[in-house]
């Protein structure tokens, strides 16, 4: 033969169907022991040698994951240690592509990779936006069931042609970012703001303000409504949602414009920055802390630690970001749109946030109120 020999060749030799030589050498479809065997055999005796390139364009399986950075996140190396670790485990290799743009550049720049053929799937750790229904990667095909009638392992698709199920890649965009790249879904979550008035409130404060973070913000309203629901539902005092921004100049705003019979006060501040601006606050006004106020953060800043008094805050695994973020690739890669149905959901057991109690929130002095 002065050719070399095609998947076509193997199929005639055998008396099967060419699709059923891609079965034999995939193993995705059952296929009868006496039949694998003629198929094997015609493999042996023509030389064949399916070309692995082509397939891998076909059926996706390159072994290969993108992450999508935005170049604006916060602490991305944390969030790629983790998404990357997922990765690995799994037994995939991953490349980091970052992207600076508003949704529509970063949807265009994943549907770019997506289409290349080189990747598997993409996890956006980025602004990304709803896909038109026409743009989507995927949109045009899907994956190809083992029972349809499978083209040659021999040859990649012809110049020009446009088949999703042979480019396209499975897209993942995190779900604890919205489309700004502001916090949501469980990094959102602000269940720490209730555990904080509890235990505040069984230290003796009965007495409660909140100072919030920009409504434009997943997290900050969640922090806000939390906070209304714990003080109502333990019938403690509020002095109200002082609205603000993530600075420190808010939580002094707030402290000075108290009345001088406020203290003892809990403060739960929007986050670390603020929190620090409250602890300002309270100092030009002479109240001690702890004693007559205590405060809280969120964030848990490299400096928090070491601030006098040092601050009770929240800590944010943001390896455990990238983690449920390649997580959840993975969950669509091996079954679809969720997963398995046995299979456990991806989010579970794995907490974001977790409270650090430190010296800004001890228990008041008798004589402070």
């Amino acid at each position: 033969m002065g050719r070399a020999p095609t998947s076509r060749d193997v199929a005639s030799a055998a008396g099967v169907a060419q699709s059923t030589v891609s079965h034999v050498l995939t193993g995705r479809a059952t296929v009868a022991p006496e039949t694998r065997e003629r198929v094997l055999r015609a493999i042996a005796d023509l030389g064949y040698q399916p070309n692995l390139a082509a397939r891998s364009m076909r059926t996706r399986r390159t072994g290969r994951l993108a992450v999508v950075l935005s170049v604006s996140l916060v602490r991305p190396v944390q969030v790629l240690d983790g998404a990357t670790q997922v990765a690995l485990e799994a037994g995939y290799a991953v490349e980091v592509h970052s992207v600076e743009g508003d949704a529509a550049t970063v949807r265009e720049r994943v549907a770019a990779l997506a289409r290349s053929g080189q990747y598997e799937g993409i996890a956006v750790l980025a602004p990304l936006g709803p896909w038109p229904a026409e743009a989507a990667p995927g949109a045009a095909g899907g994956t190809r069931s083992s029972d349809d009638a499978a083209p040659s392992d021999d040859a990649a698709p012809a110049e020009g042609e446009a088949s999703a199920d042979r480019g396209s890649a499975v897209v993942v965009a995190s779900p604890d970012f919205d489309d700004h790249l502001r916090g949501a879904g469980g990094l959102a979550d602000a269940s720490a703001v209730r555990e904080f008035v509890a235990h505040l409130a069984d230290l003796g404060y009965h007495r409660f303000l909140h100072v919030a973070g920009p409504v434009a913000y997943p997290s900050a309203r969640a922090r806000a409504e939390a906070y209304r629901a714990a003080v109502t539902a333990l019938g403690v005092e509020s002095l109200g949602v002082h609205q603000g921004d993530w600075g420190g100049a808010c939580g002094v705003e707030a402290i000075l414009a108290l009345p001088a019979d406020a203290p003892p006060l809990a403060v739960i501040a929007a986050n670390d920055v603020v929190a620090t601006g409250v602890l300002r606050g309270a100092h030009e006004r002479g109240w001690t802390q702890p004693g007559q106020l205590a405060v809280t953060g969120w964030d848990d800043q490299p400096t928090s630690a070491f601030l006098v008094p040092s601050l009770t805050t929240v800590t944010v695994d943001r390896p455990e970001l990238g983690r449920r973020a390649m997580r959840l690739l993975l969950a669509r890669l091996r079954g679809g749109p969720s997963g398995p149905a046995a299979a456990p959901d991806p989010l579970e057991d794995h907490p974001v946030h977790q409270i650090v109690w430190r010296e800004s929130t001890l228990a008041r002095a008798a004589s402070a109120g």
